[in-house]
């Protein structure tokens, strides 16, 4: 009795050990756990995701975070978005294309993390706020010379910096995407910049940490240097 009281135990502490271990590898800086609900398609490697995640972006940025999960969620379905961040949660839909698609999805809500807990940080002296509106005012004009006459959205829109849903579907429908690429070319990183303010940032984020940071330095220099902030205070 005594021996097999002894397996026992040992059995548990071992149990207990490896459980903790892949606790710990399915984590991000060994400090945010991560949930998979819903498995993954074969062509992603959550590891590697997470390892390529902790090279880009320094640690000190994911201190908002306590949890990530991934699976099916109505409120991302239900938004057609592919993750959101939520009271310290990450949430991902496992319907994910590759690695890629998923790792440019936890740094995007790592953003939004950074940008609900540090408002006054990033926007209290309004630089990154201006240099957005002025970038939208000009896309106002250019966009003013590609549309016909009074069809275009007013300039108290475009300086609206909210998300506005009326807009936005202005932009992608009326708009198009490929036009809007073009136009917007060296104003803003990419068309998805153009949404609201927070998007901005978070796509700024994106490129600083996974993209080209120097050409964000170019046309986003005020974004640039409150990422470069960000970056290194830690």
């Amino acid at each position: 009795m005594a021996n097999a009281s002894e397996n026992l135990k040992k059995y548990v502490k071992t149990s207990a050990k490896t459980a903790k271990k892949k606790t710990r590898e399915l984590a991000l800086f060994n400090k945010v756990p991560v949930h998979i609900l819903q498995p993954l398609p074969d062509s992603v490697d959550l590891r590697a995701c997470l390892s390529n995640i902790e090279k880009a972006v320094p640690r000190h940025l994911v201190q908002n975070i306590d949890v990530m999960y991934v699976g099916q969620f109505d409120h991302l379905t239900d938004n057609n978005v592919n993750a959101s961040y939520s009271d310290g949660a990450i949430y991902l839909t496992n319907a994910q294309d590759d690695n890629a698609d998923l790792i440019d999805d936890v740094v995007h809500e790592i953003s939004h993390s950074i940008e609900q807990n540090s408002k006054d940080e990033i926007y209290g002296d309004r630089e990154v706020e201006n240099e957005f509106a002025g970038k939208r005012e000009r896309l106002y004009h250019i966009i003013n010379g590609v549309l016909p006459k009074g069809t275009n959205f007013p300039l108290e829109q475009y300086l609206n910096l909210e998300y506005d849903k009326d807009f936005d579907e202005f932009l992608y429908r009326e708009i198009g995407y490929p036009t809007l690429t073009t136009i917007s070319s060296g104003l803003f990183y990419s068309p998805y910049a153009i949404t609201a303010l927070r998007e901005y940032f978070a796509n700024g984020f994106e490129a600083y940490f996974l993209r080209d940071a120097n050409y964000l330095k170019k046309i986003s220099p005020l974004l640039f240097n409150k990422l470069e902030q960000l970056a290194y205070e830690g």
